[in-house]
């Protein structure tokens, strides 16, 4: 039987059960190691645009999240298709070697968060405001806040064998993940920092990247069960490359915004999960265009 103190709880800032609070003192918000943490964050995610706490989870609970894992991917929406690294269609109207015209193979399962019941590590880790408050602090914002939406924010990424993610870009600024899962071989993230900007798309040096004909720009990371990674995915292209053996790698997605109430937009909703809410349906039609101005 299930207690509260097993439970996903917005109010519970304990995350001693789950995180390695010697090396993350997370309770202790002032305390001299945390601080020398979130500084070297701020310097990576500004110098990289990517951070990784190591360790993050403890040891003993890796198993767990591993196997809570495992079960939720049973449940995966796969979905293949063929994108550009924006997600927009094709526009014949420019010219062949547009990057907004070089499309690619993309197989990927998702478990969303109405399937992720309470009880599970990674709902715990999501909702708990010491998790939030790391984020923030992290990428030098006030707050953070979970989404609204009711299938996004908290989701099970699963990459069977032959799958892969291509070179896109994410649709906020920023994006939290955890390997539960590692493959065989293969799967690993790869990005190019910055290589856009919101005053400069950079077609060009995008180009030459999904063409393979810069490799230089391109930087591999190697991630392991347990880490935390923060990405500033909306500037840096990014991509996991096929995976291969009988291994699924598989990652759980935290997502969180700098404003309350966001839902994500209903045509990616649809392409990612095979499914759209009415929340989606209404946020669409009050929808604004993107500050940034960027291609999504």
């Amino acid at each position: 039987m299930l207690t509260a103190m097993q439970l996903a709880d917005a109010e519970r800032h304990d995350l001693s059960g789950l995180v390695d609070t010697e090396r993350y003192p997370l309770d202790r918000p002032d305390d001299s190691t945390l601080l020398a943490t979130i500084e070297q964050a701020r310097a990576d995610l500004d110098r990289e645009g990517c951070a990784v706490l190591r360790g993050f989870l403890r040891e003993d609970r890796l198993t767990q999240l591993r196997e809570e894992c495992q079960e939720l991917a049973n449940k995966s929406f796969f979905n293949t298709r063929e994108v550009n690294a924006y997600f927009t269609a094709d526009n014949p109207a420019l010219p062949e070697d547009d990057p907004r015209r070089l499309f690619m193979t993309r197989t990927s399962g998702f478990v969303t968060r109405d399937m992720i019941t309470a009880d599970r590590i990674m709902q715990r880790l999501y909702v708990s405001p010491a998790m939030k408050s790391l984020v923030a602090r992290c990428l030098g914002e006030n707050q953070v806040y979970e989404y609204a939406d009711p299938y996004a924010g908290l989701v099970l990424n699963v990459l069977p064998e032959g799958t892969e993610q291509p070179w896109h870009y994410d649709t906020n600024e920023f994006i939290v993940t955890m390997m539960t899962q590692d493959a065989e071989e293969g799967g690993s993230f790869e990005y190019c920092p910055d290589i856009r900007t919101p005053q400069d798309e950079n077609y060009a040096g995008v180009g030459a990247v999904l063409r393979d004909q810069d490799r230089d720009r391109v930087r591999h990371l190697s991630l392991r069960p347990g880490d935390l990674q923060l990405f500033k995915g909306r500037f840096s292209l990014h991509r996991v490359t096929r995976v291969k053996g009988d291994t699924p790698r598989l990652t759980a997605i935290f997502a969180y915004s700098q404003t309350p109430g966001v839902v994500g937009r209903l045509e990616r909703t649809r392409q990612l999960y095979g499914r759209v809410s009415e929340q989606h349906i209404q946020a669409e039609e009050g929808r604004a265009e993107r500050a940034d101005g960027l291609i999504d």
